[in-house]
């Protein structure tokens, strides 16, 4: 599919013969399984300064706050309890966790636990990288927020788009499963930039891809924006599912967010194969506040959904499905 039709999809008021066609891919490609992976968000801290982001350095209305590392470990155990078998350590760019500190975590956790460990704690050296791929991590995620060079820079003061992709670049060649991803409806944004980022996920090939809304957060530069259309995301989902294939793909929480969980459901029914029900502690989870009106999704109320789309719950690893993480898995024991 090239760009003009992929334009003439995200253009299109009837989206019935896309999501048609994107299911049917998804049944053949992923199955009827949805995946659990349980969400950590360990810190709200952040040196960063992104435009759009509640965590950003400059927000001095968020009370901040930082989980203990035997927490975090305590924490993850009981996930695992429970029979899931993947945990995703969420944070703002917090380098109060030290390289060392963060390899403690895996390392205590993979002792004692068989579960898949994915890591989502933005920009860091790249000698960080591989001490957590060395430490027992599994997958990282680092979304690529939009693949136009102008856009990303105005979003993210002082960082760049070609960092971001070299980054990625790096994470898979030492062997992590890599999660790349955009947000839909960002201030500024156009069709045309959605296009290049599908086509983007197309050529890079990512073992999973975080797709959401943009969702305006109040203490923002853009907090007064329009939040994004869930039809227009629920496109792109589809999209990427038709070109990346058997690429994970989660129903966000941001999906679920626009203003009713039904579009999860919607999500898991067209495209997706993947939720992230939140174990932050309640006392925390309120002031992870990336965007406002931020819906709440337990364990049960993850189950329901997957049930509702008419999908299978799995609480199992859903390691990559791309043949070459399957030689990287090789390469990686030849290579002791």
């Amino acid at each position: 599919m090239d760009k003009i039709k992929i334009l003439e999809y995200l253009r299109k008021k009837d989206p019935q013969e896309l999501f048609k066609i994107s299911s049917s891919v998804c049944k053949e490609f992923v199955g009827e399984e949805v995946f659990i992976r349980g969400i950590i968000e360990f810190s709200n801290f952040c040196c960063r300064d992104c435009l759009y982001c509640g965590l950003r350095r400059s927000n001095k209305n968020l009370k901040r706050y930082r989980m203990k590392e035997s927490k975090i470990i305590d924490l993850a155990l009981k996930i695992a309890d429970l029979g899931i078998k993947t945990v995703v350590f969420q944070s703002g760019d917090d380098f109060y966790y030290t390289r060392k500190s963060i390899c403690r975590i895996i390392s205590r956790i993979k002792k004692k636990k068989d579960i898949a460990i994915t890591l989502s704690i933005g920009e860091r050296p790249f000698e960080d990288y591989l001490a957590f791929r060395e430490a027992g991590a599994d997958r990282y995620l680092l979304k690529h927020e939009t693949i136009n060079p102008a856009l990303y820079e105005f979003l993210h003061p002082y960082q760049s788009l070609k960092q971001r992709i070299k980054i990625l670049e790096y994470l898979r060649k030492i062997g992590f499963q890599i999660g790349a991803g955009m947000i839909v409806g960002l201030p500024y944004q156009t069709l045309e930039d959605l296009a290049d980022d599908i086509l983007f996920l197309e050529e890079l090939d990512p073992d999973m891809a975080g797709i959401g809304p943009f969702i305006p957060q109040k203490d923002t530069p853009l907090g007064k924006f329009r939040k994004g259309d869930l039809i227009l995301t629920l496109k792109v989902l589809s999209l990427v599912r038709i070109l990346t294939k058997n690429t994970h793909l989660p129903a966000t929480t941001g999906l679920g967010s626009l203003g009713f969980q039904e579009a999860q459901i919607l999500g898991l029914r067209i495209a997706c194969n993947v939720i992230m029900p939140n174990f932050t502690p309640l006392q925390y989870r309120k002031d992870y506040k990336i965007y406002d009106n931020k819906i709440e999704v337990s364990l049960e109320e993850a189950k329901r959904i997957i049930l509702k789309a008419g999908k299978k719950v799995s609480l199992e690893k859903g390691n990559s499905l791309k043949e070459n993480f399957k030689e990287r898995k090789i390469l990686s024991k030849i290579r002791g």
